[in-house]
């Protein structure tokens, strides 16, 4: 019999399925469940580098809900299902081991360094959308669409203060954008975490790619 998660309420219990059904669409990299104390954190890719070279920034969605203070979980699934208790949902019998869910933004030292309205994080997302349709001819391969995408979502955008594009795509396809608001921007290290009422935009990057400059070693002749 798979195993219940017990979320708060029936709108809790609807609320996580929606959040890994939008990441179904936004991928195909799963879903992360880290419960403790009666908080589930749900963490989900948007963009994460494909190859060792690949220079698209680690971009994550995360939604906080609450749960049963009993449960105790650390898992990366693909799917929820619903059960006869409209509060607990069914977890699949294995888990996943994306890449991604091994790197995890620090928990505390956010500071903060701004804040950006969420209607230009809106238009952003609809530019970018925009720009992948218009820029995949018809017939081109996967290769080629992919780095279109890194292309576009990875760059740095000033109306997004020279952060990623790919922030707005993670917040325009988890569903986060809902009128008029502030949000506001914390960084720790490589991470920057933009705080949505409706959940969080994780981004970390962008990677050092390419080859470093040669110093040179020993003695001096």
């Amino acid at each position: 019999m798979p195993t219940p998660l017990i979320l708060a309420d029936a709108d809790t219990a609807r609320d996580a399925l929606t959040f890994v059904s939008r990441a179904g669409r936004a991928g195909d990299e799963g879903v992360r469940l880290q419960a403790d104390g009666g908080v589930l954190a749900m963490t989900a890719a948007a963009l994460v580098p494909q190859t060792l070279f690949d220079a698209t920034p680690t971009i994550l969605a995360m939604r906080i809900v609450r749960v049963d203070p009993e449960l105790r979980c650390d898992i990366v699934i693909d799917e929820l299902t619903t059960t006869d208790d409209p509060r607990a949902l069914a977890l699949p019998d294995t888990g996943r081991s994306p890449s991604w869910a091994g790197i995890a933004p620090p928990r505390g030292g956010w500071t903060p360094s701004g804040e950006l309205g969420a209607d230009i994080i809106a238009q952003r997302a609809q530019w970018g959308i925009s720009a992948v349709a218009h820029g995949s001819p018809a017939g081109a391969g996967e290769d080629a669409v992919r780095a279109l995408r890194a292309a576009i979502w990875g760059e740095p955008d000033e109306d997004l203060l020279g952060l990623p594009r790919g922030v707005a795509f993670a917040a325009h396809a988890f569903g986060f954008i809902s009128g008029a608001e502030q949000v506001p921007i914390t960084t720790a290290g490589r991470w920057t975490r933009l705080a949505f009422a409706r959940g969080h935009v994780l981004s970390r990057g962008p990677a050092a790619v390419g080859l470093t400059a040669v110093r040179a070693t020993g003695t001096a002749g």
